[in-house]
Formats: C-alpha cells, structure tokens, sequence
C-alpha cells in the first residue's frame, strides 16, 4: 500500500531545499570574495617585500663597495668591524622579509658581488671571499633557524671570528713564525723590566685577548642587529619622500688606495721586527734575521699580489661577468639608488642629533633603513 504524503510538507521541503541552496550558493560567494581579497593583499604584500628585498641589496652594494654611506657618516677607524656589521644587519633584514631566504641571500650576494667588481675593480680577493662567507653562512643559518632566537648572535659571533683568524693567517703566511718570535722577545723584554715573569708567552697572550674581543663584538652586534630589526619592523609602513639636492647625486667619496695601505702596513711590521731582532736578538743573529724578514715578506706579498691575487680575483670575475646580463636590470636599479641613499643616509644623522650616544646610534642604523627601503622617487 503506497504511503500518501500530503502535498503541504512537499512544498515545506522544497522552500527548505531553495533556502538551504540560496545559503550555500551566498556562502561560496562569499567565500570567493574572501579568497580574492587575501590574494590582492597576498600579492600585494609580496611586491612590497621584493622592492624592499631590492633596496636592502643596494644598501648592501653601497656598504661594500666603500662609495659613501654608513662609513661616510661615521668616518671611524673600525672600518672592518662596522661594514662587517652593517652587512649581518642587511643580510639579517632580507631573511626577515623574503619567503624563500637561502634564494634571496644568494641573489643578493651575486648583485653585491657584482657591483663590488664594477666600482671597486682592485679589491682584494679576500674581500670577496669574506663577504661571500658571510652571506652563505647566514642563507644556512636563517632557511634553518629563526631570527628571534640566537641565530643572529651566532652569525655576528662567527663571521667576526673568520675575518679576525683571516688577518692572523695571512699575517703568519706573510712574516712566518718570525713574527710573533719578535712579539715574544718584546713580551720579555716589558717582563724583565716590570720584574714579572709568566710562563705563557707573549702571543698566546695577544692572540687569545684578540679573538676573544673579536668574539664578544660579534655577539654584542648580533643583540644590536636583533634589537634593530625590531624597530625596524614595528615602525609603521609609510612611503618615505625626500626634497635631495641634485648637485649631490654625482658626488664621489674619496678612498685612500688599498695597495697604499699594505705597503705602509708592510713597512711598519718589518721595521717594528726588525729592531726586535736587531736590538735584543743579538748583533749578527739579529741583522741575518732581519733582512731574512724584509727579503722574505716582500717576495710573498709580490707573489700575492702580481701573480696569485690577479690569477684568483680573474677567476672570481669571470664567474660574475656570466651572472652580469641575468641581472642586469637588477644591478642598474641599485646603482641608480646609491646618491639617493648617500643623502638619505646623511639627513637621518642630522635628524636624530636630539639623541644621544647609543640610543642615536641605533635609531640612527634603523631610521635610515627604514627610510631607504620606504624611498621613493618623486617621479614615482
């Protein structure tokens, strides 16, 4: 016997059936409405983080190729430390704001790289090898740990290590163990006549004190780096205009010659080693190692630098010279914001004179960052 349904509770279902399909229906919508509005937010976001991944890499380029900037401004004598210092700072802020870290890293390295070659073409090839050292431990370190821990600290800490034992190296490979022999004899000489005698010698001494001194100020850069970025990225997101002098843009600092530099470097170690073994070495014992001294010293940094430097730096530029065209755009554009940058740079020391000390110093670093990487061009 087939069961009658009354037709009053068909009509009840189907106004239930339209409302439940008109709800869904309204629900995708809605859903797709969302979805569309965190893909323009999403896109957005991601284009902004590329231009500002892309100004941090020509704040990079300016650090390192010595035309003005940071060191400009401070004009100090720890040349290294502070470019060392301000590179973990904007190698760190990459990490912070690209998707892919250990890309980004190595992309910026090659636009550095590369510019370094164009402006600074008599670089040393240690300079390149610090720089590239740097940026590839901080790749390793930022695609496997976060930046809030204590990976920034371990980045300063390592990489201010590595160039303190790079100059002890190339120090023991340019003057032998004559070096710190002469450092020794100084040692005991400063002992004798403050009646004091220690069984550790001299270099073991300065060498330790050294290393631990470069140790502790990568550290101490790392909790300032960290303590930066957090400004940095509490600072509201707003475009950053400046009235710049034209008459400015062009204008070109003026650097001492790198091989100026070593050869007054060469001239005093072998003058401060060569009265060591002339005056306390003993008369014939002392001259024979002297001139063994200035002889030997100067047939290796002739070595290093007419025949292995050139031969190592032709190879690293051959290398980057086939990186050239792929990111050609990208090199011209960082290029073209240095002069901005330079002026940007300069304003924001003058803007925060009311501060005082180590406060300035750090809203300085985090103020012109962040006013370089919200720059934009008037015509833009």
């Amino acid at each position: 016997m087939n069961k009658i349904v009354p037709l009053r509770i068909i009509e009840i279902k189907a106004i239930a059936f339209d409302e439940d399909s008109e709800r869904s229906s309204l629900g995708v919508f809605l859903n797709n409405e969302k979805l569309k509005k965190i893909s323009v937010f999403t896109g957005s976001s991601m284009k902004n983080n590329k231009s500002i991944i892309e100004k941090l890499t020509a704040l990079w380029a300016l650090n390192e190729s010595g035309l003005g900037g940071f060191l400009h401004v401070f004009n100090s004598p720890f040349t290294g430390l502070i470019v060392g210092g301000v590179s973990i700072l904007l190698i760190s802020l990459i990490a912070y704001y690209a998707k892919n870290k250990w890309q980004a890293i190595l992309k910026a390295l090659v636009i550095v790289l590369i510019i370094k070659m164009a402006v600074s073409p008599y670089s040393p090839f240690g300079a390149y090898v610090a720089v590239s050292f740097q940026a590839v431990l901080g790749a390793i370190l930022f695609s496997n740990f976060s930046w809030k821990g204590a990976t920034i600290m371990v980045l300063g800490m390592v990489t201010f290590l590595e160039s303190a034992l790079q100059k002890l190296l190339i120090l023991t490979i340019v003057y032998g163990t004559n070096l710190w022999e002469a450092i020794d004899i100084y040692g005991a000489w400063v002992q004798k006549k403050l009646d004091f005698v220690s069984e550790t010698s001299t270099t073991s001494v300065l060498v330790t004190t050294y290393l631990l001194v470069y140790g502790i100020c990568g550290i101490l850069a790392g909790i300032f780096i960290k303590n930066t970025i957090k400004i940095i990225s509490n600072k509201k997101e707003t475009d950053f205009y400046l009235h710049l002098e034209t008459d400015k843009l062009d204008k070109k600092t003026k650097k001492v010659a790198f091989k100026t530099k070593v050869i007054w470097v060469w001239l005093g170690t072998v003058a401060v080693m060569v009265l060591a073994f002339s005056i306390f070495g003993g008369p014939l014992l002392g001259w024979q190692k002297a001139i063994y001294i200035v002889l030997r010293s100067f047939l290796i940094l002739m070595l290093w630098y007419l025949v292995i430097g050139p031969f190592l730096l032709k190879v690293v530029q051959k290398y980057l010279r086939k990186k050239e065209s792929k990111y050609q755009e990208d090199i011209a554009n960082a290029m073209d914001l240095f002069p901005y940058f330079r002026q940007i740079i300069a304003f924001t020391w003058k803007d925060t004179k009311h501060l005082k000390g180590y406060t300035r110093f750090q809203y300085f670093m985090a103020n012109s960052i962040s006013n370089c990487i919200h720059f934009k061009v008037p015509s833009e």
